[in-house]
């Protein structure tokens, strides 16, 4: 049985997906109008992954004998400077997502619910390899140097070679 304080918490995690999910929703839906189809199709993509983040959040509290909530949630930004500045806000947005989740981490610590710390451990992972594949496609956009509609096309093209992957986590 999950404490009040615990079920809160995942509650607000749950919440930050549904955010994190709606920004990559947005952030594609603005590559699209930009032409910039292969950054379109990653930020959907990683929409669809936030929602199972979320979906296997929402399972477990309920599992768990709490109720999960389904949040009210402000809408994302529909238009971004440049596609780095997009980017930089997802990156930002995962460096949020892995505060709160080791916070929720700490709490399950405190109240010793050991449940809640094993099931978190995925969480833990997921973030570390999100930040870092983030981070990696930032630093490469700065790298092509995005000044003119060429760098776009070749950040756009690169970014379309990470579709042929799996994502972190889907291996």
């Amino acid at each position: 049985m999950l404490s009040a304080k615990v079920e809160k918490a995942l509650n607000d995690q749950v919440a930050l997906e549904v955010y994190s999910s709606d920004i990559y929703l947005s952030m594609g839906s603005w590559c699209e109008t930009q032409k910039l189809e292969n950054s379109a199709k990653f930020f959907y993509r990683h929409f669809g992954a936030e929602r199972e983040h979320m979906m296997k959040l929402m399972t477990y509290v309920n599992r768990e004998g709490g109720h999960a909530l389904v949040p009210k949630i402000p809408a994302p930004p529909s238009e971004f400077k440049s596609l780095e500045a997009a980017f930089e806000m997802a990156l930002d947005n995962e460096k949020k997502v892995t505060k709160s989740i080791g916070k929720i981490v700490e709490l399950s610590l405190e109240t010793k619910d050991y449940g809640t710390f094993t099931f978190l451990q995925w969480y833990v992972a997921e973030q570390q390899e999100e930040e870092g594949y983030f981070q990696s496609i930032v630093d490469k956009i700065k790298m092509i140097g995005i000044k003119d509609t060429r760098g776009l096309f070749f950040a756009d093209k690169a970014i379309g070679k990470l579709l042929l992957v799996p994502e972190p986590g889907k291996k």
